[in-house]
């Protein structure tokens, strides 16, 4: 066996191996190793042409001894984020492994993503009026905070903790068209469930309370009773009162306070909302829609935070249009609507409830990337920024 020769100057291994069958590999020549994230890396190296053959090669971490087979470049997971490695490079064949490599440069895995937290108010879309006859107010759209206590004697929530470059669902619900359930709004794991609607009013069978939703649907004008609220989100809504006279329709549901039962020649007035100071300012969100009452009478009043005014019924030719929608980006519940005379499909107004809004707060050190599909605005509020989402459905990021 000829173990080596020094020829001008350079030592070159020149090896003959009379039982080449019974020999392991030469040991691998070590790349360079690099971090690929919190937990792991990659090694290249170059395999030995000196010797027989290898199979397989294997490189192993110091400190955890963990290991990864492949050709080059070897991944490794498993490793520690935020730590320290080199690596080594061993090459196997069927006789056996080879001493292992040198050491690798030193590398530091990646340190996990800062975690950093949100404060947020989510407000639904608010409920639609009752429709047909004089119908019930609409309830207010669901209302869930960290800044202020919650509807529905819900107590105050704890903010979200999130990470930079992950995606995070918003959704903006929308107003409930006349007689219809408002929208939920969404961020993240948070939902806000749509405001009920107001049962329709008459005095014809079927016309019991719909069902109700964050904030209670308002009762009818044909003795119905107001549809349940959501706890932690918003109240149920008001009664209504029989046929004949004045036909009054109870009140839809607010966050902040039950929606009122009609009272003689007087429509329920809609549940209060609730003040949320997220942007720096006081303002009430998710007041619940009055009941509407026929000609000649009271409509009932809108809740404080966006909730609309019962509308008056027409009778005798007289047309009445004094009831109002939610208000937009409250979720504000719609107030009753009115049908013509009679019942008749002449003259109907159905009322729609506002839409939600989605307000988020976080420090001003990040930098938040509204997506596609969402309509918002971002501002600099003392220490932190505070965006807010008035429409849409898409994914927010932060850097």
């Amino acid at each position: 066996m000829t173990i080596g020769s020094i020829k001008n100057g350079t030592l070159t291994r020149n090896i003959a191996i009379n039982n080449a069958s019974a020999a392991i590999p030469t040991e691998p020549t070590i790349g360079t190793a690099t971090s690929t994230g919190q937990t792991t890396a990659t090694i290249t190296y170059t395999a030995s042409t000196l010797g027989p053959t290898a199979s397989s090669f294997t490189a192993t971490s110091t400190p955890g001894s963990l290991t990864g087979t492949g050709s080059s470049p070897i991944t490794i997971s498993g490793l520690t984020a935020e730590t320290n490695y080199t690596f080594r490079v061993t090459a196997t064949n069927a006789n056996g492994t080879s001493p292992t490599s040198a050491a690798s440069n030193q590398i530091t895995t990646d340190a996990p993503p800062a975690e950093f937290n949100v404060n947020y108010l989510v407000v639904a879309g608010g409920g639609g009026g009752g429709e047909g006859g004089v119908g019930g107010g609409g309830g207010a759209g669901g209302l869930r905070s960290t800044v202020t206590a919650t509807g529905g004697g819900g107590s105050l929530e704890s903010p979200l903790t999130l990470t930079a470059s992950t995606n995070y669902t918003v959704t903006v619900g929308a107003g409930g068209a006349g007689g219809a359930l408002g929208s939920n709004s969404v961020f993240s794991t948070i939902t806000s469930l749509g405001g009920g609607n107001g049962s329709p009013g008459g005095c014809n069978g079927g016309q019991a309370a719909r069902t109700g939703g964050s904030g209670g649907g308002g009762g009818s004008s044909s003795a119905a009773n107001g549809a349940s609220g959501t706890a932690n989100q918003g109240y149920g809504g008001g009664n209504g009162g029989g046929c004949g006279g004045a036909y009054p329709s109870g009140g839809g549901g607010g966050a902040g306070a039950a929606g009122a039962s009609s009272s003689g020649s007087a429509g329920g007035n809609g549940g209060n909302g609730v003040a949320v100071s997220i942007t720096g300012s006081s303002v009430t969100y998710a007041g619940g829609g009055g009941g509407g009452i026929a000609q000649g009478y009271t409509p009932g009043s809108g809740g404080t935070g966006g909730g609309g005014t019962g509308e008056i019924g027409q009778s005798n030719g007289y047309v009445n249009t004094s009831g109002t929608n939610g208000g937009v980006n409250t979720g504000g519940g719609s107030g009753g609507g009115r049908s013509g005379p009679y019942n008749s499909p002449t003259g109907i107004v159905y009322l729609n409830g506002g839409s939600g809004v989605v307000i988020l707060r976080y420090p001003n050190t990040k930098t938040i990337t509204i997506g596609a599909g969402l309509t918002g605005t971002t501002t600099t509020v003392s220490t932190d920024k505070v965006t807010t989402i008035t429409a849409g459905t898409g994914n927010v990021s932060f850097a």
